[in-house]
């Protein structure tokens, strides 16, 4: 109570902030914080899936770490991440610069083109499996004799595949992200840069480029974090072949799991997945400078 008027003292915006927080902060803790922890204690255990859990101590992990598998499956991952960032960062900043436009058959391109996003990415798999089938896919199709190889048969190609598919799925999301950026760089730097003549390249690479530094991280988390979480569509394309070319850290936890009934093993790739994951995040905020949350408009 107030001495002066009596009255209870009003709450500001900051008193009301952590009670309006406070059903998203339980959702989280429910939904990510506890099964993380399960899975963590879960590495220390052995445990078929089905009969009673059993504490192991570090024998599952002493099994991951040993496993003469795990070199070559974090360096399938990273590179899956790595060639599929390559390839999805430069598309999707020249295309949302493109969406960006306020033609409207732009915005329409926009649409249509966010179609892959809503599919599935098993339903992807099985649509591109049917289609570089070498006996019954578009090749022999058109008799066409370049489609005609045996694109899931070889490691190179197979490998190739994937992060084509990859791409061409997530590719959208992401031009969306950076049409949304562009749509954000005020109008007044590129009348300026018109004034002391600069062309549409040199806007790009002198405005365009530098006020997307934020989103470029944004979106770069999104995608080397995502690229952890392949699973789905490498299974339904390849289930990891031909041989282990492309068994990712992700598909090596599944077969542990569910194949192998080694839930203890599959929980230990799992927390290796997250904390390679947080570690990833973590160093591109760092490279997004000291203060990657600050709007990208600052100083314009």
């Amino acid at each position: 109570m107030s001495a002066l008027t009596g009255r209870p003292p009003r709450r500001g915006p900051r008193g009301i902030l952590p009670w309006l927080a406070a059903p998203a902060l339980v959702v989280f803790v429910c939904f990510a914080v506890v099964p993380l922890v399960g899975v963590f204690v879960l590495s220390f255990t052995t445990w078929d899936g089905i009969g009673a859990i059993h504490a192991a101590g570090l024998s599952s992990w002493r099994t991951v770490l040993t496993d003469p598998g795990l070199p070559h499956a974090l360096q399938v991952t990273f590179l899956v991440m790595i060639a599929s960032w390559a390839v999805q960062t430069p598309l999707s900043i020249l295309l949302g610069t493109f969406m960006a436009g306020r033609q409207r058959y732009r915005a329409a391109l926009g649409v249509v083109y966010f179609i892959p996003l809503l599919l599935s990415s098993a339903a992807i798999a099985v649509a591109y499996k049917a289609l570089l089938d070498p006996n019954f896919g578009l090749g022999a199709g058109l008799k066409i004799g370049a489609l005609s190889k045996d694109w899931l048969g070889r490691p190179g190609l197979a490998f190739g595949v994937v992060v084509f598919v990859v791409s061409w799925q997530f590719i959208p999301f992401h031009s969306l992200i950076y049409q949304a950026g562009v749509q954000q760089i005020p109008k007044s730097l590129y009348e300026a840069s018109q004034l002391d003549g600069a062309g549409r390249i040199r806007q790009f690479f002198s405005i365009t480029l530098p006020q997307l530094k934020y989103t470029i991280i944004t979106s770069s988390t999104l995608m080397v974090v995502g690229s952890l979480t392949f699973f789905d569509l490498i299974w339904v394309l390849t289930e990891g072949g031909p041989g282990d070319a492309t068994r990712v850290l992700a598909l090596d936890m599944y077969k542990r799991g569910w194949r192998g009934s080694q839930m203890g093993p599959a929980s230990a790739i799992a927390t290796i997945l997250v904390l390679v994951g947080l570690a990833l995040a973590l160093l591109l905020r760092r490279l997004g400078g000291r203060d990657a949350g600050e709007s990208q408009l600052e100083g314009a």
